[in-house]
């Protein structure tokens, strides 16, 4: 963020507050940079509930600091039939404070929930789903199997999800059986193609920004199961969502110009 700030004018900060998960990175930069930085613009603390005011959109924060929306968006409600077989996940103390946004814009509906667990996407959507379907699913924490349970993947019904994992970082084979199972699914996007995945969990290469990092002669079928640290060094490619307000949109892959129109 200290690096964007001075090459993209930023004027307006949303976050959840303070953080509960110290770390000396963290830490220091929350109380020292991040100050100076919203210092000339707006910074704007949201909870649950609140709406985030855009012309022509209507964006909603359904999750923040631990705490989700207890009323239901508009035309959700029904009970989830995904919450019987829940199984609960392990939570750190910051993944959980996450905002989580729900963007509507015309008939075109998505949500990113930041990096949000199990847990708390159980909170959100059981016993009943509160907020309805979504047309792409954004972010997926990464593809990591801490978060990414069918409570909720499978409630919003996504048509497409794009998911910002890493090299060696999400896509973990319990996510990728989750999103590839999820009712009405007609595309998976990856920003990196995964080690984690193989080629028995991924999506054909079309729909991948960037490749791995250092290209081996093959890549392997099988995941990998301990991953070293992920270095990026290559040309950095994005994915591209446009949507129009009839509920049709457009995928863009920045690195070989694959693009797809969902009606």
């Amino acid at each position: 963020m200290a690096e964007l700030a001075p090459k993209i004018p930023i004027r307006e900060f949303i976050d959840h507050g303070p953080n509960t998960q110290p770390g000396e990175l963290a830490d220091t930069f929350l109380q020292k940079t991040y100050p100076q930085l919203y210092a000339n613009a707006k910074h704007n603390v949201v909870k649950a509930g609140d709406k985030i005011p855009m012309a022509g959109l209507d964006v909603r924060v359904v999750t923040s600091a631990g705490e989700t929306i207890k009323t239901p968006l508009p035309g959700a409600g029904a009970a989830n039939p995904y919450c019987a077989n829940f199984k609960p996940g392990e939570n750190n103390a910051e993944d959980p404070q996450s905002i989580g946004i729900y963007v509507k814009y015309g008939k075109f509906r998505t949500i990113h929930l930041g990096d949000i667990t199990k847990n708390k996407e159980f909170e959100l959507m059981c016993p009943n789903n509160r907020i309805g379907t979504v047309d792409v699913l954004l972010g997926l924490h990464h593809g990591q199997a801490s978060s990414n349970s069918p409570v909720l993947v499978h409630a919003l019904h996504p048509r497409v999800a794009i998911m910002n994992n890493g090299t060696r970082k999400g896509g973990e084979p319990e996510v990728m059986q989750t999103v590839h199972s999820s009712p009405g699914l007609e595309d998976l996007w990856q920003l990196h193609f995964s080690l984690l995945s193989g080629q028995e969990y991924t999506v054909p290469g079309m729909f991948i920004a960037n490749t791995i990092d250092d290209q081996p002669p093959t890549l392997p079928i099988a995941p990998s199961s301990a991953p070293s640290p992920p270095i990026h060094n290559g040309t950095a490619y994005w994915i591209k969502l446009s949507a129009q307000s009839d509920g049709s949109f457009t995928v863009t892959n920045a690195r070989n110009n694959f693009s797809k129109t969902y009606p």
